[in-house]
């Protein structure tokens, strides 16, 4: 994690970076969003503006469906914010991402990937559509006090992303449920997508 958009109230955001977050990333060659480049500086002027330029755009004919897979409620779909935090507005052309911070309140649901799979070979038809996964924490994890490893019966195949795992350590005795919402795959499964939930 390198930085965090925060809701500061009336519709108004902040940006900022992590000190620690940055120092490990630029070890690993990061650079700064490009227009936010000051990492001592908190910005607070079109903050949304810039980030909003990575969402789809809505003139677009697939848009809708990919509101559908993002699991985007009608009501939130002019807000840029909660747009941010639900479609982790990725790009092809950089490696950022956007992840939100849930809370584990009942009802809540959305969508992440699985991450960890590049050591991992698992044939195509291994994990499909509406598979149901489960997960464990992993709380001596060196690298990620909130780690949680995820299962397809006794076969580990990956890890909640980053930030996302969070909500499985706020509320460890919750019956979280995980299904398999899209696999990307060519021979081999590549990306594996799944839809969080809490009834």
């Amino acid at each position: 994690m390198v930085g965090v958009i925060e809701n500061t109230g009336q519709g108004d955001f902040c940006f900022y970076y992590l000190n620690e977050g940055i120092e490990e990333a630029q070890k690993e060659g990061f650079t700064p969003y490009i227009d936010f480049p000051d990492t001592t500086r908190t910005y607070k002027d079109n903050v949304l503006d810039v980030f909003g330029q990575r969402l789809i755009k809505f003139d677009r004919t697939d848009v809708q469906k990919y509101l559908d897979f993002w699991e985007v409620l009608p009501e939130d779909k002019e807000d840029k914010y909660k747009l941010l935090a639900f479609t982790q507005a990725m790009l092809p052309t950089d490696n950022f991402e956007f992840l939100a911070d849930f809370y584990p309140v009942k009802g809540l649901h959305f969508v992440s990937e699985v991450c960890g799979l590049s050591g991992l070979q698992f044939k195509s038809d291994f994990i499909i559509k509406d598979d149901i996964l489960t997960w464990q924490l992993e709380k001596d994890n060196p690298f990620d006090p909130f780690a949680v490893k995820v299962y397809k019966g006794n076969d580990f195949i990956g890890y909640i992303k980053l930030v996302h795992s969070k909500i499985f350590h706020e509320k460890p005795d919750s019956d979280f449920k995980i299904q398999v919402k899209n696999v990307d795959q060519n021979g081999i499964i590549n990306r594996i997508f799944i839809r969080i939930s809490l009834s």
